[in-house]
C-alpha cells in the first residue's frame, strides 16, 4: 500500500465487523432461498440491462493535481459497463428505482486493494444514479439493508422508526427513459493520492428520450439497444475534490458535496460503443462478472465506513454466488463472449 493510500486508513468503528458479518449472513440466505432450482443471482443489481463493450480514455494534458494513479497519464483501456435497476429482485422498468453503472477496465498494472485477488489484471469503478446513499454511516446502512430484506413487519417497524431513511430512499426512487442518457455517482468517497474525491459520470445527450405512456417491461435494455444501433454513447467522467472537511464529510454517505463549492471536472471520457450487446452469451458472461470498488489501485482506495462494508459485503457474497454456481470466479483481460 502506498504512503497515500495509508493516509486514509481507518480502523472499522465498534460493532462495525459484527454488523457487517450478520448482513452477510441475512443476504447470502436471501440468495439461496430465491435461487430455487435456477441459478443464484445477485443480492441486488439482480436485473441487467446489459453489459456492454466500451472504452475507457484518459484525458491528455491534465493539470498536475490530477494525474494521479489510473489518470498519471494518458491511455486507452478497454472496459466492460454493465447497467442495471438496484432492486433485490426483477421488476418492470417502468417503475421507480435507483439505476446502477459498474465499470470495468481490463489491463491495469499494479497490485489492487481486493483482498483475494490482488493481482487483478482490472479495476472497478461502482456508481448508482444518486450523488447520496440513502443512510449516514455503516451501522444504519447494514439496518436498512435487513430491514429491506426482511419480511413485511420488519419493513413496517424500520421505516416507522426511521423516517428519515424512508423519505431519503423514497425520493432516490425515479423513473428513467434510457440507462445511457443517466448520471451517475459514486455516491461514497475515494482517495485521490492524498486528497478525497468522489466520481461523477455525465452523459452527452442531445435529444434525451421520453418514458411512453405505457413502458414496456424491458423499456431501459430496449432504449439502449435502440441508441447503440444508431452509434456510440459517451460520457465524461469526473472527479469531485473535497475541498471543505465540515460541509463534506467522508463518514456521511446522506450528504451530497456541493458542486457549486468544488465542481466536477473532467479526467476520462467513457465511450459505449455501437454494438449488438442483447445475446445470450453477452447475458451469460454478465452474469458471472463481479465487481466491487476495492478492486482498484491503492491511490484510489474506497474511504469511510459504508465502502468498509462492501469491501467484506461483495467479497463474501460473489464467492458465495460463484461457490454455488459452479462458475469459476476469475477477471477478464479482454471483451469475451
Amino acid at each position: 500500500m502506498t504512503a497515500a493510500a495509508h493516509l486514509h486508513d481507518d480502523p472499522p468503528l465498534p460493532g462495525e465487523s459484527e454488523a457487517t458479518q450478520a448482513l452477510i449472513d441475512r443476504l447470502s440466505a436471501m440468495m439461496a432461498r430465491d435461487r430455487g432450482n435456477g441459478v443464484m443471482k445477485r443480492d441486488v443489481h439482480i436485473k441487467m440491462h446489459g453489459l456492454m463493450r466500451a472504452e475507457f480514455i484518459v484525458e491528455r494534458d491534465l493539470a498536475p493535481e490530477l494525474r494521479v494513479g489510473l489518470f498519471s497519464e494518458p491511455r486507452r483501456y478497454r472496459a466492460w459497463v454493465r447497467f442495471s435497476n438496484a432492486a433485490n429482485a426483477v421488476k418492470p422498468d417502468g417503475s421507480r428505482d435507483i439505476r446502477g453503472l459498474a465499470i470495468k477496465l481490463f489491463g491495469v498494472p499494479g497490485r489492487k486493494l481486493v483482498d483475494d485477488e490482488p493481482d487483478a489484471p482490472t479495476h472497478d469503478f461502482v456508481l448508482m444514479s444518486e450523488p447520496t446513499f440513502p443512510t449516514r454511516d455503516a451501522q444504519a446502512f447494514v439496518g436498512l439493508a435487513s430491514a429491506v430484506i426482511g419480511d413485511i413487519v420488519d419493513k413496517l417497524v424500520y421505516f416507522a422508526t426511521h423516517l428519515d431513511v424512508a423519505w431519503a430512499l423514497l425520493t432516490s426512487f425515479k423513473r428513467h427513459a434510457n440507462p445511457l442518457q443517466i448520471r451517475y455517482f459514486s455516491c461514497t468517497p475515494y482517495a485521490f493520492g492524498s486528497a478525497q474525491v468522489k466520481y461523477g459520470v455525465t452523459p452527452h445527450v442531445d435529444k434525451a428520450d421520453e418514458i411512453p405512456f405505457d413502458p414496456p417491461e424491458n423499456l431501459l435494455r430496449r432504449a439502449a439497444r435502440a441508441q447503440l444501433s444508431r452509434g456510440e454513447a459517451r460520457f465524461d467522467f469526473c472527479v469531485q475534490f473535497r475541498t471543505d472537511r465540515e460541509t463534506m464529510p467522508t463518514e456521511d454517505g446522506t450528504v451530497a458535496w456541493s458542486e457549486s463549492a468544488s465542481p466536477f471536472r473532467k479526467v476520462a471520457t467513457l465511450r459505449v460503443l455501437q454494438q449488438e450487446f442483447d445475446t445470450d452469451a453477452r447475458n451469460a458472461v454478465g452474469e458471472n462478472l463481479s465487481f466491487t470498488p476495492w478492486r482498484c489501485l491503492p491511490e484510489h482506495m474506497p474511504l469511510g465506513g459504508l465502502n468498509r462494508v462492501r469491501r467484506v459485503l461483495y467479497q463474501a457474497l460473489s464467492a458465495f454466488r460463484h461457490d454455488t454456481n459452479q462458475a469459476p470466479r476469475r477477471e477478464p483481460t479482454d471483451w469475451e463472449d
